[in-house]
């Protein structure tokens, strides 16, 4: 018997009790899995996530909700940036204090045209504690998905402690398949078979998470 015959056999045996035409949501499937490691605060949570971002390099702030345009206008003065897109649901005021030519995401703006941008500002749909995750799903306050891979710099904004859960399995909860998801552990590198690491080769190459209570 070969290996893929095997596969196939344990299929057919874990759905024997499926009607042949049921559909995927027609089907139960038992979720009883371990969902998060532990039964931390939100604190604590909101510190793990805060660590495993940085060990990924992101660049980790901490602002009260109040500070965020201050915060915001000084990022993008320290990095020298002279444009920033923006999704259409980002709220106005937290650019408010920013001297740079804001350009509002448009499904006409060109892959070169996003490239010649300095930064990108959005926010999340939810940040994963446990992985230094932030998962983006294109809502009014992340717009496309191509906003985040094109220019160099991001800076994500996450709303602390409701965006923030520990695991995977919390941040699926939350999320619809249905949206595009992208799924974000610092920013964007690899590493040759040498393993020198290269940043910024398919998407920003500087990643700066706010973490921002109310």
């Amino acid at each position: 018997m070969s290996s893929r015959d095997v596969v196939l056999a344990r299929v057919r045996r874990a759905l024997a009790d499926v009607p042949r035409a049921a559909g995927p949501e027609e089907t139960p499937v038992p979720r009883d899995y371990l969902r998060a490691h532990g039964d931390e605060s939100a604190a604590d949570t909101v510190r793990l996530l805060a660590e495993n971002l940085a060990d990924y390099r992101a660049v980790v702030h901490d602002i009260h909700a109040a500070g965020l345009p201050a915060l915001l206008a000084h990022l993008l003065g320290e990095r020298g940036s002279r444009s920033v897109v923006v999704p259409a649901g980002l709220p106005a005021e937290w650019l408010a204090e920013c001297d740079v030519e804001v350009v509002p995401d448009a499904p006409g703006t060109t892959p070169d045209e996003l490239d010649a941008i300095d930064s990108v500002v959005t926010g999340c749909a939810v940040a994963i504690a446990e992985t230094g995750t932030i998962v983006l799903d294109a809502g009014p306050d992340q717009g496309r998905r191509r906003i985040t891979l094109v220019p160099d710099h991001h800076i994500c904004v996450v709303r602390v402690p409701e965006q923030v859960v520990a695991s995977v399995p919390q941040a699926l909860e939350r999320l619809s398949p249905r949206h595009p998801l992208t799924w974000i552990s610092g920013p964007s590198a690899t590493s040759d078979i040498e393993l020198d690491r290269v940043e910024g080769v398919h998407g920003p190459r500087t990643l700066e998470v706010v973490l921002m209570t109310p």
